[in-house]
């Protein structure tokens, strides 16, 4: 059943390999199959384009979501259901993202840093550890959780699809789509 949409920006925070991308797709997937507008803004994709002048700094990565937000803010406007996975560490950062997009819903991807280790397909956290990387996300650079986020996906003991389930309920609770939820 094809259900109408209203524009929302779903933010998805996390620790590198927590699975923001994989639910994002999934839900994108899940979404275009039923007729919706939808763009997925995946931060390592946006980097390589929008933001590849930035650094790792605080500040480079405070004008990385700030990037970020403005172009999510511009499509969830137009009636686009805009979904962002990025680590996006810093809580200041995503609450002025929040401040600026009047239809925003931010989904925590919330993995233990253990499990998130395990799942590292690019060898991030293998350079880190063997000391070739400085200024990771959640070693020896800070993750600020979110205090209160609409939706909290704990990915080491829920499927994808489960966490698709939570993201869409959200959406569907808050009136963003208007589709039939099925469990």
């Amino acid at each position: 059943m094809t259900g109408s949409t209203r524009g929302v920006t779903v933010w998805f925070t996390g620790l590198s390999g927590a699975g923001k991308t994989t639910i994002s797709t999934a839900l994108a997937r899940e979404l275009r199959m039923r007729g919706h507008k939808v763009e997925v803004l995946d931060g390592d994709v946006v980097r390589q384009n929008l933001t590849k002048d930035l650094g790792f700094s605080q500040a480079d990565r405070d004008e990385n979501i700030r990037r970020i937000g403005f172009v999510a803010h511009l499509l969830s406007r137009n009636g686009v259901v805009v979904l962002v996975a990025a680590i996006s560490p810093y809580r200041a950062s995503r609450d002025q993202v929040r401040e600026q997009i009047q239809d925003f819903l931010e989904v925590y991807v919330n993995a233990p840093l253990e499990v998130c280790e395990k799942r590292d397909v690019k060898g991030l956290y293998a350079s880190v550890r063997g000391g070739t990387i400085t200024g990771f996300t959640g070693i020896d650079d800070p993750y600020e959780a979110p205090l209160r986020p609409e939706v909290e996906c704990c990915t080491d003991v829920e499927s994808v699809d489960q966490s698709v389930r939570k993201v869409v309920n959200a959406l569907v609770q808050r009136r963003y789509l208007n589709l039939t939820i099925t469990t």
